[in-house]
């Protein structure tokens, strides 16, 4: 059995793609892993088949020279972790984390394939994608992507757990209006806040149920401002089925992470994205922009979001649903033909290939 490893970095829109795609190939090769030490929460205790590398990120400081240093031990460290576990293949999500993986791969003369989540060639991929073979994307018209590389991109449906193919779609009406607010794996603080505000007086007028991620030093005061207004609600900083609370719920209010939004979408459930504005090239709010364009969400842009803008938007949803309706049978138009089988023999065909 073929080896290969996956290379991640340590937040849950890195690491997340990295399990998915080791999902898919585990059957047919042998999968190790590497991350930094932020994103051993998000795996396995099988450490035998995961390997730390604290890459460091770069940038003019007096600490530079440290850094170079500490990118050529870790350069030495998986350049003899390929070797001994005798690895052909590298599959990187992209992130700074995985130059040494990737330079240690070239080297060896290893077979190198990308994953782009995004709507924005990241950084890291456009450095990598000299070396590599194919780069895995869900569109072929990425921001920032080099034509003479157009010829490496493989397109694929996007990545999402088996587990959100199997699950029974939630068909049934809800009680209460429930909402599900999550800002990604680094939480947000102002869906903490301004959010909060909104909740308040829409509870008011309409009866609600909120779901709501935030970290875990919060909960505890998010749960009694909700209790205190009589709102029902659910609080939680991490959730293994996260699959069955974005099934339960009417309307998410997310982060546009490309795995939130892919599995906010195959489940087909309509969502308001408020994309993180500090983002990498802004690569949040193209992807968000890409549901909008198909009718499938409603973007709104922080740095100009107050809370009355919030309410009067949802207050609209909750008095005229037929534009949730709308929503919702664009989001299935979108996903009609995205099947977990497809996107499993592609991966498979193109790695074996190569």
């Amino acid at each position: 059995m073929q080896k290969i490893l996956i290379t991640t970095g340590g937040t849950g829109g890195h690491v997340i793609p990295a399990k998915i795609i080791k999902e898919h190939l585990k059957d047919r090769y042998e999968i190790f892993i590497s991350t930094d030490l932020r994103g051993l929460r998000y795996l396995s205790n099988n450490r035998e088949k995961t390997i730390v590398i604290d890459t460091p990120r770069f940038d003019l400081s007096i600490f530079l020279p440290h850094k170079i240093i500490k990118l050529i031990y870790s350069i030495f460290k998986i350049f003899l972790f390929l070797k001994a576990k005798k690895i052909r293949k590298i599959i990187s999500i992209g992130g700074y984390m995985s130059l040494p993986v990737v330079i240690s791969a070239k080297i060896l003369k290893l077979s190198i394939f990308l994953v782009e989540p995004n709507m924005v060639l990241g950084r890291g991929n456009r450095f990598f994608l000299n070396f590599s073979k194919k780069i895995f994307c869900y569109s072929d018209k990425l921001l920032n992507f080099p034509k003479k590389y157009s010829n490496k991109i493989e397109l694929i449906k996007p990545l999402v757990f088996k587990s959100f193919y199997q699950i029974k779609k939630s068909s049934e009406k809800n009680k209460k209006f429930c909402f599900l607010i999550f800002g990604g794996s680094q939480g947000a603080k102002i869906f903490d806040e301004l959010i909060l505000k909104t909740m308040i007086n829409i509870s008011k007028k309409f009866p609600i149920k909120v779901i709501h991620q935030t970290s875990e030093r919060n909960i505890q005061r998010l749960k009694d401002f909700y209790d205190s207004n009589e709102i029902e609600n659910e609080i939680f900083d991490f959730e293994e089925k996260f699959i069955n609370l974005i099934n339960m719920c009417d309307l998410c209010i997310t982060r546009a992470g490309a795995t939130s939004l892919a599995e906010i979408s195959i489940l087909n459930k309509p969502f308001i994205a408020i994309p993180l504005p500090t983002a990498k090239d802004n690569h949040q709010m193209k992807n968000a922009q890409y549901y909008e364009k198909k009718g499938c969400c409603w973007v709104l842009d922080q740095t100009i979001l107050t809370k009355e803008k919030m309410l009067d938007i949802m207050m609209n949803l909750l008095k005229d649903k037929s534009v949730l309706t709308n929503k919702k049978l664009n989001l299935e138009k979108l996903n009609y033909d995205n099947s977990w089988n497809d996107i499993n023999q592609k991966l498979q065909k193109i790695i074996n290939e190569n």
